[in-house]
């Protein structure tokens, strides 16, 4: 691995490892370019998962001082952590489920597709799938991800056989293990799924594509990459001449440091990313980088989200095998005949005993929720999953009074249900239940949203600069140099699972700043 030198103005500084920021620091090291990787949590191995949620949740999670607001009802149930993502080398894909699936072409063009929907803020992605289809198959061969490329799908586990059977009684037509980034067999050095269950653990075979196991080592491998853990980024800086020079950390040991670059990539989700703009104020950009627009940190999506969970008269285990290796996409279908624009997934999940006593009805107690949790191992669960609509009060702002363990101001979340959220929710909820009850089911639970893992938006592209942050490669507006890497670039949500759409735009981002800077544009 590199060890590059802090007054080193030429190396690109990437700022998180997840899927946007692991991603595309192996690119650019592939492509023989120096590469800086900040990450602010340590580094784990497969070695050091646990298979217990509650000791797991603390190992990997972000639990950095946070601030809620709005009608959501994460803020009353859980104000203090309003997404579930992770902070670790490899980011949320060490937690992530491995569900891979393409945006829809409408999806990009849904301001003309959906028309003006009152009250969101609509805008057409300035680039089309045709764009990014290229990209799609570098990220899905990259990813091992199943039934493309010649993989086989997964097995299904009962969770699926009970949502499989529901689903073709009802008439659906578009049922199957999914596409999954978890190998259905030995891929690349990495084994075949051994169906251990605990995905959002960390997986311990090392099955499931993470950039932890499989860009972070290659890039390690091409000797370009200088990977710096416990390093949180606080600040970027900039010249007078309008480009970023330098991102201002901290440590492990709580020392200042400061890593002059090129180029800086944000790939800190979509409530570090907007957060670390506007903590970077300065007298010459003061409402923060990149935001002339006023655009940084507006239009928060989290995807609109509930689960639907069910009893039956035998046991059906659905914590044994793959978490979400089933789905039912027929609902993801842009018909406004339902009563709301866009669509929605139903996906297979399963949560263990602690965060199905959390999850379940926050707060709740009584004869009816100890019935729930003594049927635990007759239960069948699906996560739902659609696309919510952007609105520019959904959005993430600097507390004016709380500040972090290194004296920033601590990100607010503000996020209220649009009337199309709450529309398609309910249907999801109905069609959901009915795929259950379809089986003979006891008992159905519609539980609602749960701490957000789909950050997306807050940094979005967009033609023209007063609509958004960034442009059709992720590069800002304002600064030809800093670049948005992550989610926080998505205009709109989409139906669909955001990884693999992460990852394709992470490929397709570290070609443009290749040429680039090969070009001496940048």
């Amino acid at each position: 691995m590199a060890n590059y030198d802090l007054s080193d103005d030429s190396v690109v500084v990437v700022i998180g490892s997840g899927a946007g920021g692991g991603t595309l620091a192996n690119e650019l090291c592939q492509k023989g370019i120096k590469v800086v990787l900040l990450e602010a949590g340590k580094r784990y191995g497969e070695n050091d998962f646990v298979n217990d949620e509650w000791d797991s949740f603390g190992q990997l999670s972000w639990l950095d001082k946070r601030t809620t607001s709005g009608t959501w009802r994460v803020a009353k149930d859980f104000a203090g952590l309003p997404a579930w993502i992770c902070k670790t080398v490899g980011g949320s894909t060490v937690h992530w489920a491995g569900a891979s699936l393409r945006f829809q072409e409408h999806e990009f063009k849904t301001r003309t597709v959906y028309g003006d929907v009152e009250g969101a803020t609509l805008l057409d992605w300035p680039i089309s799938l045709q764009d990014l289809e290229p990209y799609y198959d570098k990220a899905e061969d990259k990813m091992g991800t199943t039934r493309t490329h010649g993989i086989p799908g997964l097995p299904g586990n009962n969770n699926f056989k009970v949502m499989y059977t529901g689903a073709k009684r009802l008439g659906y037509k578009n049922v199957n293990t999914g596409r999954m980034s978890i190998n259905s067999r030995a891929r690349d050095g990495r084994p075949a799924c051994q169906q251990i269950g605990f995905c959002f653990q960390g997986c311990k075979s090392g099955a499931k594509w993470s950039t932890l196991v499989t860009e972070i080592p290659a890039a390690e491998a091409t000797g370009k990459l200088d990977l710096r853990t416990q390093a949180q980024a606080l600040q970027i800086e900039h010249d007078a001449d309008g480009k970023v020079s330098g991102v201002l950390y901290a440590d492990k040991d709580g020392n200042r440091q400061l890593q002059k670059a090129r180029v800086i990539c944000v790939a800190g989700n979509s409530i570090e990313t907007p957060r670390l703009l506007l903590n970077s104020a300065s007298a010459q950009h003061p409402d923060g980088l990149a935001n002339s627009s006023g655009q940084v940190g507006r239009n928060y999506m989290r995807h609109m989200t509930g689960s639907v969970y069910a009893t039956f008269d035998k046991p059906v285990n659905m914590y044994r095998g793959t978490t979400m290796a089933g789905i039912i996409t027929d609902e993801s279908i842009n018909d406004p005949a339902r009563g709301f624009v866009g669509g929605y997934e139903m996906e297979t999940l399963s949560l263990g005993l602690p965060f199905m006593a959390a999850f379940l009805d926050p707060g709740a107690w009584g004869r009816g929720f100890a019935e729930a949790m003594e049927g635990y191992d007759h239960m069948a669960g699906m996560w739902l999953v659609g696309e919510d609509m952007p609105q520019a009060s959904n959005r993430i702002t600097l507390h004016e009074s709380e500040t972090d363990q290194f004296g920033l101001p601590v990100p607010n979340v503000n996020f209220d249900d649009h009337a199309n959220d709450i529309a398609m929710r309910n249907h999801a909820f109905k069609q959901g239940s009915a795929v259950y009850e379809a089986v003979g089911a006891t008992n159905v639970y519609e539980t609602p949203p749960y701490p957000s893992t789909h950050n997306l938006g807050t940094c979005r592209m967009s033609e023209k600069p007063q609509d958004g942050v960034c442009n059709k490669w992720g590069q800002t507006h304002e600064l030809a140099n800093l670049f948005i890497s992550d989610g926080s670039q998505f205009t709109t949500g989409a139906a669909e699972n955001p990884t693999l759409t992460i990852v394709t735009l992470a490929i397709r981002q570290a070609d443009y700043i290749a040429e680039q800077m090969g070009q001496k544009s940048i």
